[in-house]
């Protein structure tokens, strides 16, 4: 489908970043013929100086992951259930110790009534600013440049560009996770504004491979037509992993729920069932 001006200037900022990381890419493989062949020792350094939590099922981590992710969010609705497949998760890499970016799979929605079809192309770049794992700290500092782009039968009208700060600290078993992130379309400002996302995972590790989890994850409207609404969702759930599959192969899967807890809300008691291969 074609782009309004908003969305192609969207497209454009994702081609600039594509084309940097590319470049960068091509760079060190020039300078040394090893960077692909060392790609994994790389990924096992890199995630060797953080803390070693599990991803939380709605609070992005601040932790740089190498995974490939679908998630399946059923939500009630008056007579039945929407299905999304997918949830805008995808395919997360690591291509230097500073950096992720998530490649995000569109996801495919299936409403109650009405047509099928995919949702808006999901894009993020992570950069890790301060960390240490649990022997130095047991804390991280990460900076998100995420976004989406229209597209398929259930696109936005605009894009988005979501600058977001993150941050975790962890204590023996318990650690928290948070994000504060600040949505801005690449148009129709008049309508939608600019909301402001806050996100807390409290998580504590028990019996080795289990993270029982409370969330809270709150969405502020400070204008447009939400001028002074906000959500809040307490959202309990529980992911067991890292489970060894094969080789570098692993898999972690997690159930929760979210729950509303402010009178305006867009949505109550949607479920999710998160699947991850970390590798």
């Amino acid at each position: 489908m074609g782009f309004s001006g908003g969305g192609i200037l969207l497209h454009f900022i994702f081609r600039q970043i594509a084309l940097l990381l590319c470049l960068f890419a091509v760079q060190r493989l020039s300078a040394q013929e090893g960077y692909f062949a060392n790609w994994f020792k790389r990924v096992k350094e890199t995630q060797a100086e953080q803390p070693h939590w599990l991803t939380p099922l709605f609070t992005t981590t601040p932790r740089l992951e190498e995974e490939f992710r679908s998630d399946i969010v059923w939500t009630p609705v008056a007579g039945g259930t929407n299905m999304n497949y997918g949830a805008g998760k995808g395919l997360e890499l690591i291509p230097t110790k500073q950096t992720e970016i998530i490649l995000g799979v569109p996801p495919y929605q299936v409403p109650l009534k009405g047509s099928h079809g995919f949702g808006n192309i999901p894009l993020l770049l992570k950069y890790r600013f301060l960390t240490g794992n649990e022997e130095h700290g047991n804390y991280i500092i990460t900076a998100f440049l995420g976004g989406s782009i229209p597209y398929g039968r259930f696109a936005s009208e605009y894009g988005s560009v979501t600058p977001t700060l993150a941050f975790g600290k962890g204590f023996h078993q318990f650690d928290f996770q948070s994000t504060l992130g600040w949505t801005i379309p690449t148009g129709g400002r008049q309508k939608s504004g600019t909301p402001v996302a806050y996100n807390t995972a409290f998580q504590y590790h028990v019996l080795r491979k289990l993270w029982p989890e409370l969330e809270v994850n709150a969405t502020f409207w400070p204008n447009a037509r939400l001028d002074g609404d906000k959500q809040v969702f307490l959202s309990p759930g529980l992911v067991a992993g890292r489970f060894h599959l094969w080789g570098r192969l692993g898999l972690s899967i997690g159930a929760g729920e979210q729950i509303a807890v402010t009178h305006f809300h867009q949505f109550n008691h949607a479920k999710t069932l998160s699947v991850r291969f970390p590798f």
